[in-house]
């Protein structure tokens, strides 16, 4: 394909920075891919492995001339990258992240812009991941076939959304857009409540008495379940605090409905339990059908 963009900077080269990079350079969206982090180390790999072309730890040297930008950063830094770079970049820059959390970013960029919405701000979460993390486990293929939501407002540039919406495709995605409250919301029942409760298990099992046991002889359902307890811790935590009122709801919701069924279990009431059982199969097996057919 021909280059959309001239130049595109992307704030942290971990698992998903490096897997958008990856992809980009391959499809050839853009002429010039440059990093910027923290890390001299990781950004010197990824010249190395082709997957950016440049890098620099000044954040000015690595935004001048850029006509996007990425912030591709654990959450809370992204909230502070947000109101780093709207400052330093034109209105014609576009500025974008892959963040599972949308209203803390959205206010620091409206807080960094005197309180207006900037326009060439459009939020963006690429629901894909792995529990694997850092620039090598970087996947031009991890965001091929799964969902991206955009956040756009009504201030939101038209022209930014559109070019936003065109990297995601050109990775192979499949583009929604949804509101920012309702993005915090579903994604804290989905994503971030599974994941406290994968923690939250594991952690659990390993302060009991009998840890060796449990763990000598887990099956493969606990395999399964706490899986995603592998994920980077640092990535959750901050997931945890950013989109915290929304997280807290889904955490008392999971809680009443674990009280029901405990009370079920105690007073034996094997209809309830039934009932409760057979409504999540089904529930479950219409969304493995729906996600097979999609």
């Amino acid at each position: 394909m021909a280059a959309v963009l001239g130049k595109v900077v992307i704030m942290g080269l971990g698992l998903m920075g490096g897997s958008l990079a990856r992809s980009l350079k391959q499809t050839g969206f853009c002429d010039h891919i440059t990093g910027h982090g923290h890390r001299d180390v990781s950004l010197k790999k990824g010249v190395s492995l082709g997957i950016i072309d440049s890098y620099s730890l000044d954040i000015d040297e690595a935004l001048a001339g850029a006509d996007m930008v990425v912030i591709a950063t654990p959450v809370l830094r992204a909230i502070e990258a947000v109101a780093e770079v709207l400052p330093k970049v034109s209105r014609s820059t576009i500025v974008t992240d892959v963040a599972s959390v949308k209203g803390s970013l959205l206010q620091a960029g409206i807080a960094a812009c005197a309180g207006q919405v900037p326009p060439n701000l459009v939020l963006g979460h690429p629901i894909a991941g792995s529990h694997n993390s850092g620039v090598d486990a970087s996947d031009a293929d991890l965001y091929r076939n799964h969902r991206v939501i955009l956040t756009p407002l009504p201030e939101t540039d038209t022209e930014a959304l559109a070019v936003v919406r065109q990297m995601w495709l050109s990775t192979g995605a499949n583009v929604a857009e949804m509101n920012v409250a309702e993005h915090d919301a579903v994604l804290a029942a989905t994503s971030h409540l599974p994941h406290m409760l994968a923690y939250a298990l594991v952690d659990a099992l390993a302060s009991s008495a009998i840890t060796d046991d449990i763990f000598a002889f887990a099956a493969g359902g606990f395999r399964d379940f706490s899986r995603i307890a592998s994920s980077d811790p640092t990535m959750w935590r901050d997931i945890a605090l950013s989109n915290r009122d929304s997280l807290l709801e889904a955490i008392d919701m999971y809680t009443a409905n674990l009280a029901q069924l405990r009370e079920s279990i105690a007073s034996a009431d094997s209809d309830a339990l039934h009932d409760t059982f057979s409504r999540s199969k089904a529930v479950r097996d219409a969304f493995v059908a729906g996600s097979a057919d999609s």
